[in-house]
């Protein structure tokens, strides 16, 4: 390692340390402000140009805003026509009917679960924010229950969505290490799935009935009358049928599940394989289940154009400064990307000899925390041991690609746009996120890691 390499690594250790400061201390400045000045500094400490320093800054709230920003507009847009369609309250009574205190965080475990099969962790949040505030609302009401309802039923949803997101294909993370470790979905989608149960059950239902009864989280009342209120009873107007509006909620993940499945089967090049990934292309999906959900929900038996469009704008305010700062931190993992703190951390962990597998988690956790992107972490583990997987015929790759997927998960915090998603959309204080978020994934990504070490005992998949 160089002299720079440990000026780099220091940078970020005292960025996130400054970042952390600057939102909870006296000082009280917004999150927004604060990444960007935090980002200008790192820019400015580790001699990059001014233009590059602007230029990373922009491309990275840009790039964030593109990919998630407008996904989750749209996803307040339909979270608010299944919430005055009157959709998720009756989700949330019949959860509630069928299902007993102690078993309500298994239930949207196993519904969160199905939803993150196809979709992104953020994208499968936003959908599910309409239904956790419903649930968790009415639970709040019951006198005998303690702590943050909230954090009961939205841990277990965070850490399904995580496990899925970081250890099955056909989500980007693990399909990249396939893709660079020249390996086959089959088998690692297996060892995917199976890894996920525990990661889940540790992470989701037992941590949230562990720490739910610890925290007073409650999200902005703002943001909560718009995913609970129902407006079809003011209206008289005739309500539309459950089923109805459980195709309207899951329209997106399912038309991201055909994209994943038409991966899988199709050849690449074909036609249908070029329309199922314009179909299920997480922004197309979102749209089309918010114009599903208006021609089928919202406008029919009386509805009024001119009362939905207001409906949709006023659902898009709430929302606005949780977008702005998760661009904010995009803006801050683009500087750090930038200023190549991921070569630093390749430098590091070269200087260390582990066995392969551990040594995939390793490089692709340091990454993660320290770029803010489990993308970076899972792109430069995969290829910085991309020649060990060829060289090595006993290595296990499809299990190497899990643990590399494991690794990006770890401690996702203050420089992650997951991590902000999380916390503003909660109303929750940065201990309070740390405590969720960051934890939950920290649980899931290590207990995938000692699954993949249980798994490589075994005789191997394929």
């Amino acid at each position: 390692m160089s002299s720079f390499d440990i000026q780099l690594l220091l940078t970020a250790l005292v960025s996130v340390l400054v970042l952390v400061a600057l939102i909870v201390s006296r000082v009280r400045m917004h999150p927004l402000l604060a990444l960007l000045i935090v980002s200008l500094g790192v820019g400015f400490a580790t001699g990059m140009e001014p233009t590059a320093i602007v230029k990373s800054l922009t491309d990275g709230a840009g790039k964030t805003l593109g990919a998630v920003g407008v996904v989750i507009a749209l996803g307040a847009m339909l979270g608010k026509i299944l919430a005055d369609s009157g959709t998720t309250e009756r989700l949330a009574n019949a959860i509630l009917a069928r299902t007993s205190v102690r078993l309500i965080p298994w239930a949207m475990t196993l519904v969160a679960f199905v939803i993150g099969i196809p979709m992104f962790f953020e994208v499968g949040l936003v959908v599910m924010l309409p239904l956790i505030f419903s649930v968790a609302r009415k639970l709040e009401s019951q006198e005998r229950f303690k702590g943050s309802a909230y954090v009961y039923v939205g841990v277990p949803v965070i850490a399904a969505l995580a496990a899925m997101h970081g250890m099955v294909p056909p989500h980007p993370g693990p399909l990249t290490a396939i893709a660079s470790l020249k390996t086959t979905v089959g088998p690692t989608m297996i060892y995917g799935f199976i890894a996920a149960l525990p990661a889940m059950i540790l992470g989701g239902p037992l941590y949230g009935a562990f720490i739910a009864p610890r925290m007073t989280t409650r999200p902005d009342d703002a943001l909560l009358e718009q995913f609970t209120a129902t407006q079809e009873a003011a209206n008289g107007r005739v309500p539309a049928s459950v089923g109805l509006g459980v195709l309207a909620a899951l329209l997106p993940a399912l038309l991201m599940l055909v994209h994943a499945v038409a991966e899988m089967l199709l050849p690449k090049g074909s036609g249908l394989l070029h329309a199922a990934a314009f179909l299920g292309n997480p922004l197309v999906a979102m749209l089309l289940g918010v114009l599903f959900a208006m021609a089928t929900l919202a406008l029919p038996r009386g509805g009024d154009a001119e009362k939905l469009r207001n409906a949709l704008g006023q659902s898009l305010k709430p929302i606005a400064g949780i977008m702005l700062i998760i661009a904010g931190g995009g803006a801050f993992q683009q500087v750090l990307t930038s200023a190549k703190v991921g070569d630093a951390i390749v430098h590091l962990t070269q200087q260390f000899a582990f066995p392969p597998l551990i040594l995939g988690w390793l490089i692709a956790m340091l990454l993660s925390v320290s770029t803010g992107s489990a993308t970076v972490g899972i792109v430069g583990a995969a290829g910085l041991l991309a020649p060990l997987a060829g060289a090595d015929p006993n290595l296990n790759l499809p299990l190497l690609a899990l643990s590399i997927g494991c690794g990006s998960l770890f401690f996702n915090y203050a420089n992650h746009a997951g991590f902000w998603m999380v916390k503003e959309s909660f109303g929750m204080t940065m201990g309070e996120a740390t405590k969720t978020i960051s934890v939950v994934q920290s649980i899931v990504s290590v207990v995938g890691l000692v699954m993949v070490l249980l798994f490589n005992m075994l005789p191997a998949l394929g």
